[in-house]
C-alpha cells in the first residue's frame, strides 16, 4: 500500500500494514497531526516495560519518531550469553560489596569502546533499579550523601581527605573517594598520585579510593564521573567524595552532580574579592579555610572573616540553607568534627525541605544534555565526508584564509546536507 493511499485510510489500515514481530504488542490509537507537516500520526503503545514508538505519516514514508523510556530488558536483549554472564557477575559482586568488581565496573564505564559502552549501560540500568528499590524502602529518601571537594592546588585537599575519611570510617560509614588528577596536555599522561598521599585511608577496608585522569576534560570532571558515583552507591558506600582539580570551571561542573559542594581554600589564597570574581563563592555550600595552625592561624581568621562578609552580599542558592565559613587543620584535627556536623546539618535540612530530591532530579537532566552534546560532537567529527574536510578547514583557519566562524559554518552546512 502506498503512502498517499495510507493517508486516505483509517489508522487501522496503516497499523495492519506494519510488520510487528512481537505478538504481545497492544495498540492504542491516538489521532493527531504532525506539528510541522500537518500529516496524520498514530501512536503504538506497548505494555509497561516496553518502548513506545510513534510513527508519523509523511510523504517520504512512515518515520519513527522519538520513543519513550528504555527499559532493562531492552538493554539486555542484544547481549550474548558470555556478555550477559559478565554483566551478571559484575552486578552480583558489586552489590555484594566486592571492591574488585567495583573497580572493574568503573573501568567498564570509563571505556570508550562502543560495545563496552553498551555493556556498561546494561550494568548501570541494573544498579539504578537496585538503588530505586533501596530508596523506596527508605521512604523515597536518598541513602547516600554526595560531597564535592574543590580548591586550588596546595589547599591541602588530599591531606584533609586522609584525616576526614579515617574519622568517617571509625564512625561506621563506608567512604568512596573519586579523585581526579589532571592529565598532561603534552604527553596525555596523568600521575594519579592521590592514593600515595592517602596511605592510611587506602588501607582501610571501609574506604575505596579511585584516582581517574581528566583526559583533557576542563575542571577535572570526567565524562563518566556521574556514572562512577552510581556504581559506588550500588557497592554500598554511603558517603561519596569527589575531589576535583580547582581550576575555576570544575566548581560549576561538580556542583551538578553532588548534594553539597565544599570549597577548600588556603589562608594565602587571596582575599574575598578574588573569590567573588572567580564566581566560586556563589557555588559553595560550605567554605573551609584549611591549614589553620601555627603561624597561619591569624591569616586564616582574617580570611574567614572576609568570606563571611562576602557571603552576605551574594544571593543564596537554597531557600533553607545559608552557607557557612569554618576553619580547620588536617594536621591537628581542629575543626574537622565541627565541619562534619555542619555537613550533616546541611543534609538533614535539605532532606526535610525536599530540596535535595529536587536537586538530584535536575542534576540528572543536566548530565543527560551534557552527554548528548558530547556525543553529538563526536558524531559530527566522525561523520563520513566531514571527517575528511576538518583537517582542510583547520589548515585554512591556521593560514588565515578563512575565519573560524566561516569554517565552522561551512562544516555545519555540509553536515546538515548529509542524507
Amino acid at each position: 500500500m502506498s503512502i498517499p493511499t495510507l493517508l486516505l485510510h483509517p489508522y487501522q489500515h496503516f497499523l495492519n500494514s506494519l510488520r510487528i514481530p512481537s505478538p504481545r504488542l497492544h495498540c492504542i490509537l491516538h489521532s493527531g497531526r504532525h506539528p510541522a507537516s500537518g500529516a496524520s500520526s498514530a501512536v503504538l503503545l506497548k505494555p509497561s516495560g516496553h518502548h513506545c514508538t510513534k510513527w508519523t505519516l509523511l510523504s517520504g514514508g512512515p518515520r519513527r519518531a522519538l520513543c519513550a523510556q528504555a527499559t532493562l530488558k531492552d538493554h539486555t536483549e542484544g547481549l550474548s550469553d558470555k556478555e550477559q554472564k559478565f554483566v551478571d557477575k559484575l552486578y552480583t559482586g558489586l552489590v555484594g560489596g566486592q571492591r574488585a568488581c567495583l573497580a572493574e565496573a568503573i573501568t567498564l564505564v570509563e571505556s570508550t569502546h562502543a560495545r563496552k559502552k553498551e555493556l556498561a549501560q546494561a550494568l548501570l540500568q541494573r544498579v539504578l533499579a537496585h538503588r530505586r528499590e533501596q530508596e523506596r524502602l527508605n521512604q523515597g529518601k536518598p541513602l547516600t550523601f554526595r560531597v564535592g571537594l574543590s580548591g586550588p592546588p596546595g589547599a591541602g585537599k588530599s591531606t584533609f581527605i586522609e584525616y576526614f575519611g579515617k574519622m568517617l570510617t571509625e564512625r561506621g560509614h563506608r567512604l568512596s573517594v573519586l579523585a581526579v588528577d589532571p592529565s598532561s596536555c603534552t604527553s596525555g599522561g596523568s600521575l594519579l598520585g592521590d592514593k600515595t598521599r592517602m596511605i592510611e585511608l587506602s588501607r582501610d577496608m571501609n574506604a575505596y579510593i579511585r584516582p581517574s585522569p581528566t583526559s583533557g576534560t576542563l575542571g577535572g570532571v570526567t565524562r563518566t564521573t556521574n556514572e562512577a558515583i552510581l556504581l559506588c552507591e550500588g557497592g554500598g558506600y554511603d558517603i561519596i567524595l569527589i575531589e576535583t582539580v580547582g581550576v575555576g570551571q570544575s566548581e560549576f561542573a561538580v556542583a551538578d552532580m553532588v548534594d553539597m559542594f565544599v570549597l577548600l581554600l588556603p589562608p594565602a589564597g587571596g582575599d574575598e574579592l578574588q573569590g567573588i570574581k572567580r564566581g566560586i563563592i556563589e557555588m559553595a555550600d560550605l567554605v573551609v579555610i584549611t591549614k589553620s595552625d601555627g603561624d597561619l592561624v591569624v591569616p586564616a581568621r582574617r580570611i574567614q572573616a572576609e568570606y563571611v562578609s562576602a557571603l552576605k552580599l551574594l544571593r543564596r542558592r537554597s531557600g533553607v540553607w545559608r552557607p557557612k565559613v569554618i576553619r580547620i587543620s588536617a594536621r591537628s584535627g581542629e575543626g574537622i568534627s565541627e565541619m562534619w556536623d555542619a555537613m550533616r546539618e546541611f543534609q538533614q535540612v535539605m532532606l526535610a525541605s525536599g530540596e535535595l530530591t529536587t536537586k538530584r532530579q535536575k542534576q540528572q537532566r543536566v548530565w543527560m544534555w551534557n552527554l548528548i552534546q558530547e556525543n553529538i560532537l563526536e558524531h559530527f567529527k566522525t561523520q563520513p565526508g566531514i571527517r575528511e574536510q576538518i583537517p582542510l578547514m583547520e589548515r585554512k583557519v591556521l593560514s588565515g584564509a578563512l575565519s573560524p566562524g566561516l569554517a565552522a559554518d561551512l562544516l555545519l552546512k555540509a553536515f546538515k546536507s548529509k542524507p
